[in-house]
């Protein structure tokens, strides 16, 4: 089973969405999503407005519990997936061994390395964007999987 870590700041917005997203999209295909934060401290839920928004497209996310970074974390990832540009920076900081393999969510995009804008605090028309925007650019690194045939069909 291959693994992509999916990483945001707090582990409770993007990264979630992110991750539930992938499962249910790599189900099947020897792939697991996990997610984690540079910031997080563990145990928080996802926010209602991420479980809201992933509510909308059918990913259930309420039961997600926040996770910080670990090296085993980071060492069982063949991706891993970063937010910002700022987070890049600091897990490469962190976790120089990695370096290689931690990637934005848009590296994979036509339209380039960009940052997905944090939604906390913010009501959930923003996280509404934010989800979209994530798909797109995770529909883009699933192309870029099945290109390199690294999708298997269980």
């Amino acid at each position: 089973m291959k693994r992509v870590l999916v990483v945001c700041t707090g582990n409770t917005c993007r990264s979630p969405m992110a991750e539930g997203w992938l499962n249910a999209k790599l189900a099947g295909k020897g792939w697991l999503a996990e997610s984690a934060g540079v910031a997080a401290w563990g145990g928080s839920p996802a926010s209602p407005e991420a479980v809201e928004a992933m509510r909308e497209i059918g990913v259930d996310i309420s039961g997600h519990s926040s996770r910080g970074l670990s090296r085993e974390r980071m060492a069982a990832a063949d991706y891993i997936l970063v937010m910002t540009h700022g987070h890049r920076s600091e897990m490469v900081r962190r976790f120089p061994d990695a370096k290689d393999k931690i990637f934005l969510v848009h590296g994979f995009s036509p339209d380039g390395e960009r940052d997905v804008m944090d939604p906390m605090g913010f009501a959930v028309e923003v996280y509404r964007r934010t989800r979209d925007e994530m798909i797109a650019a995770l529909g883009d690194f699933l192309v870029h999987l099945a290109e390199r045939g690294e999708l298997s069909s269980e």
